[in-house]
């Protein structure tokens, strides 16, 4: 029978405490996310290993421990019992091997998380949520592995995932407040007086600006002035909250961020899209913006106007003869808003020998313009309509808030079922003060 040796018991405690260190500097790397431990495969194959490496010396420790007893029995005349020598060195490993471990919920009784509530006197709401401290060295409560599910088969059919981003539709990059000047504002309701063009006295159509002469040649008196009066109207434009919201798990936008970041992005797409179509067409009525198509006093122009000409008009020729309504109004177009269908209409046209004729600029990577105008088109444009207008000038639109987007879980029941709430929201007001710097043109009624 081997003797028992007291310096490889040494070796084997020193190889012990070396693994139980490594372990430790394992578990002192594992991430902490809302609560949970996130363990690698990496760290969770060497953190294994380890263990079965200290399972494995604990082991021979024992073992050494018993032949120790076991050889000092036989060599003592007092008949001590082997059970109480073994039991002796159990302890010893035992108090080698163990450490104070705290419960979760009595980390979190002494967190200052917790004690922030001061015993329900601060409210039920806690200002930032507890999460599972790294002090919880070796303590692994809650680990879950990088994959959600395992592939079924053999051991060996595991193999790392890969994951393809996910496609997402492109989005419209030309939107409707691209053509105003923005402007700041923190008030609740806009006030403003809106003109309506000029009045005379004679001719309530005209201008009654003229040349005067300084003497009248007939009776020597100062020559009189003519007066045009400036027709206002106090008008109101109060700020609306443009909104919509998804619910998801927080797991899946703590797991997955191109996931999150799809939802944010498609929020706020869709505030765009919905804004867009009420800068136009807004109904003035309950929550909704007044738009400008629902402005009274916009100009009109029908595409049919043009078949008084020798050759019909095509949708751009109705288009430039509407910007010269707009410059009689004393007011220089700065934009052109259509329906994608009828763009598509103005960018085929061509001439008889089949050449485009406003679409050459366009096809060459040029920004998309019909006589010396932007052009932006939208859904949110009725098809067979277009609106050319001085938008820098006749309009202003106004961000109480610019759009942003929030998080939160205190919805419902999601709190307990660890959902949250995805909040995009913005705030706007819009004042057509001159609406006739607008024209709206209809194209329904081809010339033949």
């Amino acid at each position: 029978m081997a003797s028992y040796d007291e310096s490889r018991v040494r070796e084997l405690q020193s190889a012990l405490r070396t693994k139980m260190a490594e372990n430790k500097t394992i578990a002192d790397s594992f991430k902490v996310e809302d609560g949970t431990v996130i363990v690698s495969s990496e760290q969770k194959t060497a953190f294994d290993k380890n263990m079965s490496d200290i399972k494995e010396i604990k082991g021979l420790i024992e073992g050494l421990e018993q032949m120790k007893s076991v050889s000092s029995w036989g060599e003592r005349e007092d008949g001590n019992s082997v059970a109480v020598a073994h039991a002796a060195a159990a302890a010893d490993i035992q108090q080698l091997t163990s450490r104070e471990i705290k419960s979760i919920g009595q980390m979190f009784l002494e967190s200052a998380e917790f004690k922030s509530l001061a015993n329900g006197r601060n409210g039920a709401n806690m200002a930032s949520p507890w999460n599972v401290a790294a002090s919880l060295t070796g303590q692994l409560y809650s680990v879950k592995d990088v994959y959600s599910a395992l592939p079924t088969g053999t051991p060996g059919s595991f193999g790392t995932i890969q994951r393809d981003p996910i496609v997402t539709p492109p989005t419209r990059t030309k939107r409707v407040r691209d053509l105003f000047p923005v402007r700041t504002t923190s008030a609740a309701v806009i006030e403003y007086f809106r003109q309506i063009g000029f009045t005379s006295v004679n001719n309530p159509t005209t201008n009654s600006a003229s040349m005067v002469a300084d003497r009248n040649t007939g009776n020597s008196a100062f020559g009189l002035k003519p007066q045009s009066t400036f027709s206002f109207v106090g008008e109101q434009a109060p700020v609306r909250t443009l909104a919509h919201w998804e619910a998801a798990h927080r797991n899946v936008l703590a797991d997955e961020p191109q996931l999150r970041s799809i939802i944010d992005n498609e929020l706020m797409y869709g505030l765009r899209l919905r804004e867009d179509q009420q800068i136009l067409t807004g109904a003035g009525t309950g929550e909704d913006l007044t738009g400008i198509l629902n402005t009274s006093g916009v100009q009109q122009y029908a595409w049919s106007d043009g078949s008084l000409s020798p050759v019909p008009d095509t949708k751009a020729d109705a288009i430039r003869r509407a910007a010269t309504l707009a410059y009689l109004a004393y007011y220089e177009p700065t934009g052109i808003v259509l329906h994608p269908n009828d763009w598509e209409d103005i960018e085929l046209t061509k001439d008889q020998q089949g050449q485009y004729l406003v679409a050459v600029s366009v096809a060459m990577g040029g920004e998309p313009r019909v006589w010396r105008m932007p052009v932006v088109d939208t859904p949110a444009m009725p098809e067979g309509k277009a609106l050319v207008g001085a938008f820098g000038t006749g309009a202003q639109l106004y961000d109480r808030e610019q759009a942003s987007i929030r998080i939160s879980e205190q919805h419902s029941d999601f709190f307990v079922r660890n959902a949250i709430v995805v909040l995009a929201e913005q705030r706007l007001a819009l004042a057509v003060k001159r609406p006739e710097a607008f024209v709206e043109v209809t194209f329904d009624a081809e010339p033949s």
